[in-house]
């Protein structure tokens, strides 16, 4: 009887192309980033993670992003994304990477997951409160086992549960461990049905 063939190999996830672009070379941020990270697969590491939690199959993943652009500068503020359906940019701080020095790596790589789920991410039209899109993202940061040492899973008395980012995340998380595995992947499905963000 001939041997059983191997199954065959699991589908990949559809990942974009990538584009890096750092304004200031001479800033101790960048020589921090370069030092910690290899961009290519930080990039592809935050993607898979994103897809992972929020989509399960490379089947069910969104195959609309193209190009994601990593564009290091120094700025106030730790990042932001912004773009067309087809193409994103993430904008992340040198000078938050230099006041996170002592953790760059994770840092860096807990920001990158955050803001990458901002490229694939579903706001229901607009309708979905702005806590609750950050704190999918800082969920899906949690989840890669990127919670900064600061985040307490212990909300302080006055917060809501759509205060955002890590309140928000713990909650989730808290959601998540009572309905179990996949319920804030299905509620991120009743969001798509109202249009990418």
């Amino acid at each position: 009887m001939p041997p059983t063939p191997p199954p065959p190999p699991p589908p990949e996830w559809p990942l974009p192309k990538f584009n890096i672009r750092i304004e200031d070379l001479a800033h101790p941020g960048a020589e921090l980033f370069a030092r910690e990270i290899r961009p290519l697969e930080a990039l592809r590491a935050a993607v898979r993670a994103s897809f992972e939690l929020l989509y399960a199959t490379p089947a069910n993943a969104p195959t609309n992003v193209k190009l994601i652009s990593l564009v290091l500068r120094p700025m106030d503020g730790v990042a932001y994304t912004f773009g067309s359906q087809a193409e994103k940019e993430i904008h992340f701080s040198l000078d938050h990477i230099v006041n996170s020095a002592s953790r760059a790596k994770d840092e860096i790589m807990g920001v990158l997951v955050h803001e990458v789920v901002h490229c694939y991410q579903y706001n229901a039209k607009g309708s979905a409160p702005g806590g609750l899109i950050e704190g999918i993202a800082d969920f899906v940061r949690l989840h890669s086992d990127l919670a900064p040492p600061h985040w307490k899973r212990a909300p302080a008395p006055h917060d809501k549960w759509d205060a955002g980012y890590q309140t928000t995340a713990y909650f989730l998380d808290w959601i998540e461990e009572r309905r179990g595995k996949g319920a804030i992947r299905a509620l991120k499905r009743r969001a798509a049905g109202y249009g990418l963000r």
